[in-house]
């Protein structure tokens, strides 16, 4: 049986007593789950702080980045192994706004997701492709070779993956894929990791996800949860998406 997720991430955003505020109130209001893990991946300088308000309860933490190499001169980077220092389970990897801004290629993130995973973390691979693209008719192309790249390099450890497919177009837009879209692109990418003999591994959608979509997304059935971006700073929205 497959993981279903829902996985928070704040982005460039929250401080102190934000983050204080909207911690307790997702402990306060989410129960353990058998079935279902609530995360959130926080800005680095707020990952103490997850940890001292998360431990114990049942919503997981992590970050939003992590650099290849597991030390060294690389001034303003973040390892591996300093994440793992502060608790996190969990990593995004090859988010769009860095591949977009920061010109992250698929042969880097499939890099970070090894760093990760020699950790012993979760990466959550993003892929996604542009309105461009989509109107091009890439779609599939694009989002299989920067699976492909992931795959590629940790083969013998796909299985503990996760994959969010978010379409570029849909991300803070509020513009949201149909179900039917969705599906579509998780079929495909079930049908890679099918390939590469880890058909279980969740694949969650994000774009624009909100408590009103959130379960008609959730619904079909390659798709197994969400990576929420700006729902996930407000509790009430980030908990009725998760029990969706």
């Amino acid at each position: 049986m497959r993981r279903r997720l829902v996985i928070g991430n704040w982005k460039m955003n929250g401080d102190s007593a934000f983050n204080a505020r909207l911690l307790a109130d997702l402990v306060h209001g989410w129960q353990r789950s058998a079935e279902r893990t609530l995360a959130v991946c926080v800005p680095y300088p707020y990952l103490g702080q997850a940890q001292a308000a998360l431990a114990g309860s049942a919503i997981a933490w992590g970050a939003q980045n992590v650099h290849a190499a597991p030390s060294g001169a690389f001034t303003g980077e973040v390892s591996a192994a300093m994440l793992l220092d502060f608790g996190c389970r969990m990593v995004i990897v090859g988010h769009s706004e860095r591949r977009q801004h920061c010109h992250e290629t698929d042969d880097e993130v499939a890099a970070k997701a090894e760093a990760c995973l020699e950790a012993g973390m979760t990466p959550i691979v993003c892929v996604g492709e542009t309105l461009d693209e989509r109107e091009s008719g890439v779609t599939q192309d694009v989002v299989v070779r920067q699976l492909e790249a992931v795959v590629a390099r940790n083969r013998s450890r796909v299985g503990d993956l996760v994959v969010a497919y978010e379409p570029v177009w849909a991300i803070g837009t509020g513009r949201t894929a149909t179900p039917a879209q969705a599906q579509q692109v998780h079929a495909v990418l079930r049908d890679r990791l099918r390939a590469a003999g880890s058909e279980a591994v969740p694949i969650l959608y994000g774009g624009s996800v909100k408590a009103d979509n959130a379960a008609t997304l959730f619904a079909e059935k390659d798709i197994d949860g969400g990576l929420i971006g700006g729902a996930s700073l407000k509790a009430t929205d980030f908990l009725a998406i998760a029990t969706a």
